[in-house]
């Protein structure tokens, strides 16, 4: 008996998490300034990268081994952050905040305004946040977000409009959600009377790593470059999957407004050229697409979507809204404002936001916050 409880002793102790001196990272102060922590008693560099900041920032070691580092004040917003730790970059264990990613993991901190920025958590009523798993291609099972409105659930005859809102490259389906806050970001402008209630469908862009995934394969690398025959590809057997796959299984089990008026388009990077293709490609399907630091060269427009820049008065007929946005400072700014260019010159109509900043979520939270009031209007 003595031998079974000093066992068991030993197996309660073993399962305990490691134990050292309470980290309290990030810690945002009054004056909007952020210090963050880590604890690493052997290491012999950290650094603190963070999108607020142009560089690595030096981190100063303590007595008990905690790194710590206080920087800003900091514009109030939501940041992706990491440690380099002896030059391997790390997340911050103290947080649970966290950047859902398929190369990079980082964690995130939230600056509050003084008063609640779009994306906040306010007294408002709130809609509701599903994961779901619906046949795809080849067999294999894919995932998704959903968001449904304030009432859905309270009224049972309802039918919503929907959002197809999709990610950037290596992002996964949770990061509209988890980074973006589009949940609260709709329920705050719901419930300011700003936007319609809708359904917003948040799904994994990247087929090819689904079917490497659960077919036993190797995870491919992203195509080198946004409009090579590769990257093509797989933005076209994407839209085959919203259209074939996802939008049918939506509109089977939650209450929509099943026809191309109530069905809305949008994407970041990669799922903005996602939802250029697919939206052009389908035209039938999509009075709404918004393209948020994304384009398509006058080349692809020209070879692949001509009716498009021909018959421009059903374009403008058919499109009930054609945004694209980009930041001043993003790596894809030229080539969305030659799209915008290109657009013009042929007279399709669209709208248009050039924000400041470059390739971030920040950025992308402002796009989803001015376009989603225009969506499913008169």
């Amino acid at each position: 008996m003595l031998m079974v409880a000093l066992l068991c002793a030993v197996g309660i102790v073993r399962a305990q998490p490691p134990r050292g001196p309470l980290v309290v990272s990030p810690q945002v102060n009054a004056d909007k300034s952020v210090t963050f922590r880590y604890l690493a008693p052997s290491a012999s560099d950290v650094k603190l990268g963070a999108q607020f900041e142009k560089a690595p920032v030096p981190m100063t070691k303590d007595a008990q081994g905690i790194w710590s580092v206080t920087v800003g004040p900091v514009k109030p917003d939501i940041y992706p952050y990491s440690f380099s730790v002896d030059g391997i970059t790390v997340m911050d264990p103290a947080n649970v905040a966290f950047f859902p990613n398929e190369r990079f993991k980082a964690s995130l901190v939230d600056i509050p305004g003084d008063t609640p920025l779009i994306h906040s958590l306010k007294d408002v009523p709130h809609g509701s946040v599903s994961y779901e798993y619906y046949p795809s291609v080849e067999g294999t099972t894919g995932s998704l977000v959903v968001y449904t409105p304030p009432g859905y659930d309270k009224n049972p005859k309802a039918k919503y409009p929907v959002y197809y809102l999709i990610s950037g490259t290596t992002d996964t389906e949770e990061t509209f959600f988890k980074v973006g806050h589009t949940n609260l970001i709709l329920d705050n402008l719901i419930a300011e009377g700003k936007a319609k209630p809708m359904v917003i469908v948040m799904p994994n862009g990247n087929i090819a790593a689904r079917l490497a995934e659960q077919k036993g394969g190797s995870k491919p690398a992203d195509p080198i470059g946004r409009d090579n025959p590769e990257a093509v590809k797989r933005a076209n057997d994407f839209g085959a999957d919203l259209t074939g796959n996802i939008i049918p299984y939506i509109e089977k089990n939650y209450r929509t407004l099943a026809n191309r008026e109530n069905r809305a388009i949008g994407g970041f990077s990669r799922g903005g050229g996602q939802t250029l293709r697919t939206a052009f490609s389908n035209m039938d399907k999509f009075a709404w697409v918004c393209a948020y630091s994304a384009y398509l060269s006058p080349t692809e427009m020209e070879r692949s979507y001509s009716p498009i820049v021909t018959n421009v008065a059903n374009t403008n007929k058919q499109l009930k809204l054609l945004w694209v946005s980009v930041g001043s400072d993003d790596f894809l700014y030229k080539g969305t404002v030659e799209f915008m260019d290109y657009l013009k010159a042929k007279n399709v109509n669209y709208k248009s936001l050039i924000t400041d900043g470059g390739h971030t979520w920040m950025n992308v939270k402002t796009y989803v916050a001015a376009t989603t009031p225009l969506l499913f209007q008169p």
